[in-house]
């Protein structure tokens, strides 16, 4: 039997032989399931020999104890499938991915507890760790190169040194992936300073870099801090990330990155990131907040070397030039490439408000003061607070203390406010005249927890204090968790008010299918499901403008849209077009 092994010395061994890793980025869980092979074909039709992919706690365990490994989620046989390519793969649990997804892969449902410190060695958080981890290691242990697989290392924590420097934290997860039968080859990745290499460094663990340009001069600082081994860029950005408002779509500088890339591989191995972005489908886009609230788009399509639905770029191309100066460029027969179909202008059937249907999408929870979205169980979506004021004549100061993200007021059922980021738990002059029995709702999106820096623990969303009017708690409150995960409890006979939150539905027969674009021009904010499957956000302050739907999600006859708009700002129409428009 063929002895199968991969080390870390001076260089990289394959089989006792130096190996140069040419690895590109594939997130499984941002591309439908019938689409991998497609993309994984063309990875290695470029000239890699390698695949890396992240793994996102928060998908495999979207409740405690509960477990999903099917689907979008089936990273086993994501990894099969590279193995059928004759790719190597190398996988990124961490059990933290940053990634701009949801918290950074964290499950929403740690923010529950009190005192939970997230990625350090705190009782709790290793007490979830190690149980995921335990079910997670079972399924990717067999994939090891050593057991007959093609996964040749795994990575521990992430870009560690940007965020803290617990050693004891690293070490017990170091010794707990190993305890749990991972025995290929571990290693970091941090950020191009000799202060995070410091922070994210480990015994036992080969350290990498992530930084998107001066290949040499970065490269540099891992023998500056006595690291005699292998030169290697774990992410290597061959683009960007878009953000809600940004003004356009991220684009990269091409010529540069041409000349970077054939300077790493001159010097030693490569990771692109992205080699395809795809979509943050659903809820599970994440947030940056430095000075400001920065929420991503759905597409993540990071100017990637294919474009968010796997179309071959330039980028490609060049890329594929230079591969070709350090390794053969094999022949790879791809499978019948995915077509772009438009299917024309689509009218809106049906609509009907939100507080109409409130009663069939959710039951409230009764609460003296409003809780937040992860103390009442829910991880994604909305939230809506209802109350009644029985002790106010005016509603002259509103503020909403431990809130996050985006929150509408509305009174009997009128529009008075939308509150913004630091807005949210401002004191906010409103001098609104009630009267006794009036109704106050408040609609509260997550926009996506930030993912990336130190504020990964203030990301509980909803309102986790309290309500304070006219500068007193105001007091019992009906909480309606709004998921979206149970729309086809819809009723649109029930009612509609032009102007506030709303569902539309839209129809259209396919007889041939495609990928296409869902153009909502027009339309102000909120979501899209297409056949009950949710594409994710839109909103008019772009850069994005479509949404892509792969053709996987259609089906012959007649498929169903249903988009949830919450600002009252709507067409009696939609669109699926052939060309997406991320601005």
């Amino acid at each position: 039997m063929e002895d199968r092994s991969f080390a870390v010395q001076d260089t990289f061994l394959l089989n006792g032989q130096p190996f140069q890793i040419i690895s590109g980025a594939i997130h499984y869980f941002r591309v439908v399931p019938e689409y991998w092979l497609d993309r994984l074909e063309k990875l290695k039709a470029m000239g890699c020999n390698t695949v890396e992919t992240y793994i996102p706690w928060n998908l495999h365990e979207p409740r405690k104890g509960t477990f999903c490994f099917e689907g979008l989620a089936d990273v086993v046989r994501f990894v099969r499938l590279a193995q059928g390519l004759g790719l190597y793969v190398i996988l990124r649990p961490s059990p933290y991915i940053c990634a701009e997804w949801e918290l950074g892969g964290l499950p929403a449902w740690l923010l529950a507890e009190d005192g939970m410190r997230l990625r350090t060695a705190c009782p709790a958080f290793q007490a979830h760790v190690a149980d995921y981890y335990r079910v997670l290691m079972d399924r990717l242990a067999p994939l090891q190169i050593a057991r007959g697989g093609p996964v040749i290392l795994m990575q521990l924590e992430n870009e560690y040194g940007s965020y803290a420097d617990d050693k004891e934290y690293l070490r017990w997860l170091r010794d707990l992936t190993r305890e749990l039968g991972i025995d290929v080859p571990l290693v970091s990745a941090d950020g191009a300073s000799l202060e995070c290499l410091k922070g994210g460094a480990v015994e036992g663990v080969a350290p990498t870099l992530t930084f998107g340009s001066r290949a040499e001069e970065r490269l540099a600082l891992l023998r500056a801090r006595g690291w005699n081994g292998p030169l290697m860029c774990m992410e290597f950005w061959v683009g960007w990330f878009d953000y809600w408002g940004n003004g356009g779509h991220a684009a990269g500088d091409l010529e540069q990155s041409v000349q970077d890339l054939d300077k790493l591989l001159e010097l030693g191995h490569v990771n692109l990131y992205m080699f395809e972005g795809g979509t943050s489908f659903g809820f599970m886009n994440g947030s940056n907040y430095y000075d400001r609230l920065t929420p991503d788009v759905t597409s993540y399509d990071y100017d990637a070397v294919l474009t968010e639905d796997g179309q071959i770029t330039e980028k490609y191309r060049r890329y594929r030039e230079v591969i070709a100066k350090y390794r053969p460029i094999p022949e790879v027969p791809l499978s019948a490439a995915p077509r772009r179909r438009a299917y024309g202008t689509l009218p809106v059937w049906e609509r009907v408000g939100l507080f109409q249907v409130l009663d069939l999408l959710s039951t409230p929870v009764r609460g003296t003061h409003t809780r937040s979205m992860e103390r009442l169980g829910q991880s994604y979506g909305y939230i809506l607070y209802r109350s009644v004021l029985t002790a106010q004549d005016s509603l002259r100061l509103l503020r909403l203390c431990g809130a996050n993200d985006r929150a509408q007021v509305f009174a009997d059922g009128r529009p008075v406010v939308t509150l913004y980021d630091r807005e949210l738990l401002e004191e906010r002059e409103l001098d609104l005249p009630v009267s006794n029995g009036t109704e106050l709702d408040i609609l509260v999106e997550n926009m996506g927890r930030v993912n990336f820096g130190h504020r990964l623990e203030e990301q509980r969303k909803g309102i986790d204090q309290g309500v304070l009017i006219n500068r007193h708690w105001h007091t019992q409150w009906d909480q309606y968790p709004l998921p979206l995960d149970n729309i086809g409890l819809l009723d649109f006979s029930r009612g509609y008010q032009e102007g506030l939150p709303a569902f539309y539905r839209l129809t259209f027969t396919a007889q041939e299918l495609g990928d296409t674009f869902l153009d909502l021009s027009g339309w102000g904010k909120g979501c899209a499901f297409v056949n009950g499957f949710n594409l994710g956000r839109f909103w008019d302050i772009g850069p994005q403008r479509r949404l892509y739907v792969p053709a996987p999600l259609l089906r012959r006859g007649e498929n169903e849209i249903i988009l949830f708009e919450t600002e009252g700002r709507t067409a009696g129409q939609a669109a699926l077009l052939d060309q997406p428009d991320l601005g």
